[in-house]
């Protein structure tokens, strides 16, 4: 799993000229999967996520996680995280996972973020077309891979 973590004031998630889902100060997180992708890497990805300490505390110092400033996260699937640019110049998608595989994950994904985080977990709809809006704090953005945890 590839992860795109943005720290925001605001963001948002319009689906065919409707908002779908809006949060305040936490993360957005734009999440892709791929074939390989299983439990495990839910779980650690999650865990990462909700404890990582990016949040400033009194005294300016990126001390805190979105957990510990009661934040809110937007999560999007977004497969275009795994495109390959090697060969020409139109993106190749092909490790990404198909919605079969990829669907059934990416809400496993949703439901431990929601359980680790404690609150509910905004989501944009999976393989819509959306329109997502944010106010990037920092601006801080992180991009965390599940197959380089070391």
């Amino acid at each position: 799993m590839k992860a795109v973590i943005q720290r925001v004031n605001q963001a948002s998630v319009v689906v065919n000229g409707t908002l779908k889902s809006e949060i305040h100060k936490g993360l957005l997180i734009l999440v892709g999967i791929e074939d390989a992708d299983n439990s495990d890497d839910i779980s650690w990805l999650s865990n990462k996520i909700t404890q990582l300490r990016i949040f400033d505390d009194d005294e300016g110092v990126m001390n805190l996680s979105v957990k510990d400033i009661n934040g809110e996260i937007l999560t999007i699937s977004q497969f275009t995280l795994h495109a390959k640019t090697k060969k020409g110049n139109r993106p190749s998608y092909q490790q990404a996972a198909k919605p079969e595989i990829s669907v059934p994950l990416y809400e496993q994904f949703v439901q431990q973020l929601g359980s680790d985080l404690g609150r509910e977990i905004k989501t944009g709809e999976f393989g819509a077309y959306m329109k997502v809006a944010l106010e990037n704090d920092g601006p801080v953005t992180i991009i965390i891979d599940t197959k380089n945890k070391a």
